[in-house]
């Protein structure tokens, strides 16, 4: 909303109603917290006077939950949750009693901290220091789609100590996100005690004074104080931080100031003692009855993202180039950034940290500069930033290397996942691959991590053509992805009469064997940048007379059961991967076998140990994986 809407809205707020709401939301909070034996009653009493200010103010209502230009709140100290599900009733978005009775109870919604599924929650928190990068998200989706909003972010004091904070900082005082509104509930104390004993040298005033925000300081328990200074933060034209000091444990005086209530409930005794003090009726009878009678529901977590791409046609590179796949990538992604651009279609927006010369997104910032946002080296905010982006109306794209977008933020990538974003990782720089730059930036464990995170599908392309293919379809799918390469340049995978195998009638399906050579009774089984070895050790096989198939899985993660059944059909695999292989391809085809009651032989040609720095053919050498030391155990084997 403009300014002259929001200040009259201002002017007409009910501070009486607000001091009743917040009285009784104090009463909500001790009930559910004592209900459940646990949770965090302290904070959410400290911080309730400022978020019932702003859901005052906010264009925010059970009428447009879903709309597009709706106002943004994001708690991201999300321990709060009390505070928050009895603010959300408040405001007609929760319905009664249940937030109460069914706190922290397995099966319901209402969950120890606060969950995108839930009503009313923008993003789902609880590791600290992730909120403000959620919320630069939704700043990005708003200026390139043109939406408007106003975004607010709630966090806590301590939660400053977080480094990633400062990159969030940083990003948004850069792209000027005027629309954002940090308030920190200031009341000094963290589970360890006094914020100032427990880190000394944090100074939030100077810190977000220092990154180009404006600093209110405001009293967080007068609610004159607070509508004035978020009017005062409505008209700044920066991004503002409201600093509310407030009192841990407000309006219960034996809970005031005490850090011990952070994250511990009262006893029943003390229940009742407080609930005298605020001069409420204690519930907590009621509520019990109500608990006990509770049946579990099934919760689904994942919320579907609505995007148009047009993923336009086909770069088909011919038998003679010689190019790798990331340039593949690059020269996919900027078409589909132009097919997409200033239409009818969901906007396309690339996230990079200071590699995009290096990952070949430097085309979009030449060419598309508003879609193209350069983080700097501030991976952890990045990955936040991108996977928020993706649920607030555009396409993310985060491109880095492999040991930075997956193993450096494993965390955010989790709870990327958890919001059901639908973000586009892709990292070149995996694997052995790399090369010179040694084993601190050889990532040889993507598909082992990135499987234990429920909804990300791992993708690893064999040649540029693949690549091609692959960007298309993860863009207009639904979903977390991750797209994995290599560093080198590769030759064009041909079929057996020399033609380009991934043609324009080559079409991508998740799960699926290609077969890329026929073979007799064995097979050498393959994903990503050893695919096209795997053909010149079809090779030097034949040449010995052991002639043995050769199959591409570009989904190494993952196996359907119809390919399954076509491996069980060889005497015996040979699985070949850049890759830890416990983790990799080889321990895929392993569990599913397992699971579908299949007998395989297998035997795997992976990194088991960190390799060394150098040539990256002298490095698959020393370990092993060369075309020639893989051709001659296999050959051990058979022969």
């Amino acid at each position: 909303m403009d300014f002259q809407e929001f200040s009259k809205r201002a002017a007409d707020i009910d501070y009486s109603r607000l001091e009743m709401l917040s009285n009784v939301c104090k009463g909500d909070i001790l009930t559910m917290t004592t209900l459940a034996s646990s949770g965090h009653p302290g904070g959410s009493m400290s911080t309730i006077d400022c978020l019932l200010s702003v859901y005052s103010l906010a264009n925010i209502s059970i009428t447009n939950l879903n709309s597009d230009d709706r106002d943004r709140i994001f708690v991201s100290h999300g321990h709060i949750s009390p505070a928050v599900y009895s603010c959300l009733n408040k405001f007609g978005i929760l319905p009664d009693h249940e937030y109460i009775a069914h706190f922290r109870q397995a099966g319901s919604i209402y969950e120890g901290h606060i969950e995108r599924t839930t009503a009313g929650i923008e993003w789902t928190t609880g590791n600290l220091g992730q909120g403000l990068s959620a919320a630069c998200g939704a700043a990005v989706a708003s200026r390139v789609s043109g939406k408007e909003f106003d975004i607010y972010v709630f966090m806590g004091d301590g939660e400053q100590e977080k480094g990633q904070i400062t990159e969030a900082r940083r990003f948004a005082a850069k792209y000027g996100f005027k629309n954002i509104t940090v308030i920190i509930d200031y009341n000094r104390l963290q589970i360890s005690g006094n914020i100032k004993e427990v880190m000394p040298s944090m100074d939030i005033v100077s810190s977000y004074q220092a990154d180009g925000w404006e600093v209110l300081m405001i009293n967080g328990h007068n609610f004159q104080d607070i509508i004035g200074g978020l009017v005062k933060a409505k008209a700044c034209d920066k991004p503002v931080c409201i600093i509310a000091e407030t009192t841990m444990g407000k309006g219960v005086s034996f809970m005031e100031n005490k850090e011990g209530f952070h994250g511990s409930p009262l006893s029943e005794e003390k229940y009742y003692e407080a609930m005298k003090e605020l001069n409420i009726e204690p519930k907590l009878d009621k509520y019990k009855a109500m608990r006990k009678g509770f049946v579990p529901i099934h919760i689904n977590h994942k919320i579907r993202n609505d995007v148009n791409i047009d993923t336009g046609i086909r770069i088909v590179y011919d038998k003679d180039t010689k190019t790798d796949n990331r340039s593949a990538f690059g020269s996919a992604l900027k078409d589909i950034v132009r097919l997409n651009h200033n239409n009818n279609h969901t906007e396309v927006v690339v996230f990079d940290c200071d590699l995009a010369g290096s990952v070949k997104t430097s085309d979009i910032l030449k060419e598309y500069p508003e879609n193209f946002f350069q983080c700097g080296i501030s991976e952890h905010h990045t990955a936040v930033c991108a996977g928020s982006a993706s649920v607030n109306g555009v396409v993310s794209f985060f491109a880095d290397f492999g040991m930075f977008g997956v193993d450096e933020v494993y965390n955010q990538q989790r709870l990327n996942d958890i919001n059901s974003s639908n973000l586009k990782v892709v990292t070149t720089h995996v694997g052995v691959d790399v090369g010179e730059d040694g084993k601190t930036h050889m990532c040889i464990d993507y598909i082992g991590l990135m499987r234990n995170v429920f909804g990300f599908k791992i993708i690893s392309p064999a040649d540029p053509n693949e690549v091609d293919a692959v960007i298309r379809y993860i863009s207009q799918t639904d979903g977390n992805f991750l797209v994995t390469m290599g560093r080198s340049k590769l030759p064009i995978i041909l079929d057996s009469s020399d033609n380009v195998f991934f043609n324009n009638n080559y079409k991508f399906e998740y799960g699926k064997i290609v077969e890329l050579r026929k073979g007799k009774d064995i097979a050498l089984v393959t994903h990503g940048a050893t695919t096209y070895r795997a053909l010149e050790i079809k090779d030097i096989l034949l040449s010995c007379g052991v002639d043995i198939a050769v199959l591409h899985i570009p989904t190494p993660a993952f196996i359907d059961d119809d390919s399954m059944k076509q491996l069980a059909l060889y005497n015996k695999l040979f699985i070949y991967e850049d890759h830890i292989s416990s983790t990799g391809l080889f321990g895929t085809i392993a569990n599913k076998s397992l699971e579908m009651g299949i007998s395989l032989k297998a035997k795997g040609f992976g990194v088991n140990d960190y390799p060394v720095s150098g040539n990256a053919d002298e490095v698959y050498d020393l370990l092993g994986l060369s075309t020639n030391k893989v051709a001659e155990a296999i050959k051990k084997e058979v022969l």
